[in-house]
């Protein structure tokens, strides 16, 4: 399937998805949004894809926010719905069960940054500007980032930014948390790929099961969570990964993996 304002390119089990609307700045209305759900359908289904990586297109924006132009006049109804759509296709995103790294390559405000943060974690380059500056604009984030920003940074940090608006940059993004590594423009999309291959090297079965385990267990208390980590160390006993990975030790060579 193609897509008008996403580009989508897959190879050695990995799948780059580029939202690509530089003339807005990549910024996000309706048609983009369905097109991400549709991207990651696609992807899920893909059995050769084993990493997903969401960039910008051009070098000044990841996602510069939600498109202002298709926004500013729904209704409260509308305006609801869409960010009730929005957020399904972020959760679809967040329980994708393949690992998603983004690589923030410019402004990643607002819708942006709820994009990201819906990522597994962020590598930026050192041309990246974050915020959530929907105060400045009279209404919340609506995307899930009131929920995830204080998740990831912290309630005290995570008001700060929603309250003011401020923009911060890379730098202090790596300093709060919601960033992983901070890398030149120049080699960030190799970085990440670097990253998604070492990822890829390891058992998938065991990485979903990970994924899947920080997911459930962020959502709940601490001997719940302990319980969904039994459950998914079990589980992994079940595979013949772990029968590979622990032979493979036991006579001291690299493991080969099959996903099963």
């Amino acid at each position: 399937m193609g897509f008008e304002n996403l580009l989508v390119t897959k190879g050695e089990g990995i799948a780059v998805v580029t939202i690509n609307r530089p003339q807005f700045l990549n910024a996000l209305n309706r048609a983009t949004v369905e097109e991400l759900s549709q991207s990651i359908e696609q992807i899920e289904k893909d059995d050769d894809v084993k990493a997903m990586i969401i960039t910008g297109a051009g070098d000044k924006s990841f996602v510069a926010g939600g498109d202002i132009t298709y926004m500013q006049n729904m209704s409260p109804m509308e305006s609801r719905e869409f960010g009730l759509f929005g957020q399904g296709v972020l959760r679809k995103l967040e329980y994708l069960p393949k690992p998603v790294i983004a690589a923030i390559n410019g402004f990643c405000l607002g819708g942006g940054l709820e994009v990201a943060m819906a990522c597994d974690f962020r590598v930026a380059s050192l041309k990246a500007k974050f915020g959530q500056p929907e105060v400045n604009l009279g209404v919340t984030p609506g995307f899930g980032g009131t929920q995830r920003l204080s998740r990831l940074v912290g309630a005290g940090m995570a008001k700060q930014l929603l309250f003011t608006g401020d923009r911060i940059d890379a730098q202090e993004a790596l300093r709060i948390g919601l960033v992983n590594q901070v890398v030149s423009a120049g080699e960030l999309l190799n970085y990440v790929k670097g990253i998604a291959q070492r990822i890829m090297s390891g058992g998938q079965i065991a990485v979903r099961l990970c994924k899947l385990a920080v997911n459930e267990g962020m959502q709940t208390d601490i001997d719940r969570s302990m319980t969904i980590e039994a459950d998914m160390f079990g589980l992994c006993f079940s595979t013949w990964d772990q029968k590979e990975g622990m032979k493979a030790f036991a006579e001291k060579r690299s493991p080969e993996f099959k996903g099963k």
